[in-house]
C-alpha cells in the first residue's frame, strides 16, 4: 500500500456476480413473498367463506326445504369463492401497479441518481399469479361449499 509504484487491480466479473447473485436472491425473496402472500389471501377467503356459511344457515335450510339440490347450493358457495378471488386479485393488481408507477416517479424525479429504472412486472407473471389465486380461490371454497350441502333443512330451521 505504501509503494508508489506498485498496480492496483480488481476483478470486474467477481463484482458482476456478486451483483447477479444479489438480485437472484432478491427475486427469490420477492417470489417467497409474493406466494405467502396469495395463501394467506386464500386462507382468509376461505375463512369469509365459512362465516358466511355459518350465518347464511337458516337461509341454506330454506333453500333446502324450498327443493334446492345439493349441487346448486355448492355452485352459489362456489362462484362467491371466484368472485372473492378475482375481486381480491383485481385489486391487487390495480395496487401493485399504483405502487410501481410512484416508485416510477420517484426514480425518474432522481435522474441520473436513480438505482431502479423502469420497475416493472411481466404480464404473464401477473397473469399466472391472477390464474393461481382464483384456481386456489375455487378450491378453497369447496370446504365451505360441502359444509353447507351437509346443512340439514329441518335443524337449519330450527336453529336460531
Amino acid at each position: 500500500p505504501e509503494d508508489s509504484r506498485a498496480f492496483n487491480s480488481f476483478n470486474l466479473g467477481e463484482m458482476f456476480d456478486q451483483v447477479t447473485g444479489f438480485l437472484t436472491g432478491m427475486q427469490f425473496l420477492t417470489m417467497f413473498v409474493g406466494i405467502s402472500t396469495l395463501l394467506a389471501g386464500i386462507f382468509a377467503i376461505g375463512n369469509i367463506l365459512l362465516i358466511t356459511v355459518k350465518e347464511r344457515t337458516k337461509e341454506i335450510g330454506i333453500r333446502r326445504a324450498l327443493g334446492a339440490k345439493p349441487w346448486e347450493i355448492r355452485t352459489q358457495i362456489i362462484l362467491e369463492s371466484i368472485v372473492l378471488s378475482l375481486f381480491a386479485g383485481i385489486l391487487g393488481i390495480i395496487f401493485g401497479g399504483g405502487v410501481l408507477f410512484i416508485i416510477n416517479m420517484i426514480m425518474n424525479s432522481m435522474g441520473d441518481d436513480a438505482f431502479l429504472l423502469n420497475s416493472s412486472v411481466n404480464f404473464s407473471v401477473i397473469l399466472m399469479a391472477l390464474f393461481l389465486l382464483v384456481f386456489l380461490g375455487t378450491l378453497i371454497g369447496l370446504i365451505p361449499a360441502n359444509r353447507a350441502i351437509r346443512i340439514r333443512p329441518i335443524e337449519a330451521l330450527r336453529d336460531e
